[in-house]
């Protein structure tokens, strides 16, 4: 249980690569990562396709203006679900070539058996790291606000709550509460939504966007998003 032990301090004095969605939870792991550990990139897995990302739903211009204003290079890989394993380990493996030593993840709720960041990164021979691991989901999300991040809702799931009136609207402690208030957990760690970071401490400046028109997918509704320059 000892490396299971050292997950939340995984990035302190090392080197490290950064599974990144451009969402909430890993960019706080980003930051709390940085403060006691050194960045040499971000991971985005992509679909197919590579026009937005697996997680998120981002499109890679958005992603790209992200790692930018961060200031760290951005790293992608298209994949399906059947390769995905062997992309994310390929990546990992080129990180590992340029120092590093750790893989930082956004997870809150991983278990300690069977977690397959732990498989994976053991694959290319670096440690785990998950700053907010096992954390209050309510404490994740007030001292991701109270830091100054700007983020907003771009990815809904309606049969769980979320509206597609969402799309758009940026977390704040109020929203939080209303969100709490209609039984949807305050990270959406349930599947609810997915967020893009706009703004914050680790931005040298923000991301300017404009919104399109809201995509439906079965129960998932999408707010498209296209950098204004």
């Amino acid at each position: 249980m000892t490396e299971v032990s050292n997950w939340k301090t995984g990035a302190c004095g090392h080197k490290f690569i950064a599974s990144f969605s451009g969402g909430k939870d890993s960019t706080l792991a980003l930051y709390k990562a940085m403060k006691v550990g050194e960045a040499v990139g971000l991971i985005v897995m992509l679909e197919e396709e590579g026009y937005r990302s697996r997680s998120h739903g981002l499109p890679p211009a958005f992603l790209q203006a992200q790692a930018e204003s961060i200031g760290l290079p951005l790293y992608t890989a298209a994949s399906s679900w059947a390769d995905y394993e062997e992309n994310f380990i390929r990546l990992l493996v080129n990180a590992k070539n340029q120092g590093a030593e750790v893989l930082v993840t956004g997870d809150l709720d991983m278990p300690a058996h069977g977690c397959w960041h732990d498989k994976v990164t053991k694959n290319a021979g670096l440690k785990l790291g998950m700053p907010l691991w096992e954390m209050n989901h309510r404490d994740v999300v007030e001292e991701f606000i109270d830091l100054g991040f700007i983020t907003i809702i771009v990815t809904v799931n309606v049969s769980l709550g979320m509206k597609e009136e969402d799309l758009g609207r940026v977390l704040t402690l109020d929203y939080v509460k209303e969100l709490e208030s209609r039984g949807i957990d305050p990270c959406g760690e349930g599947g609810e939504f997915h967020t893009a970071v706009i703004d914050g401490p680790l931005f040298h400046k923000p991301i300017s966007v404009s919104k399109g028109e809201i995509i439906r997918n079965g129960d998932y509704a999408f707010l498209p998003m296209e950098l204004v320059t």
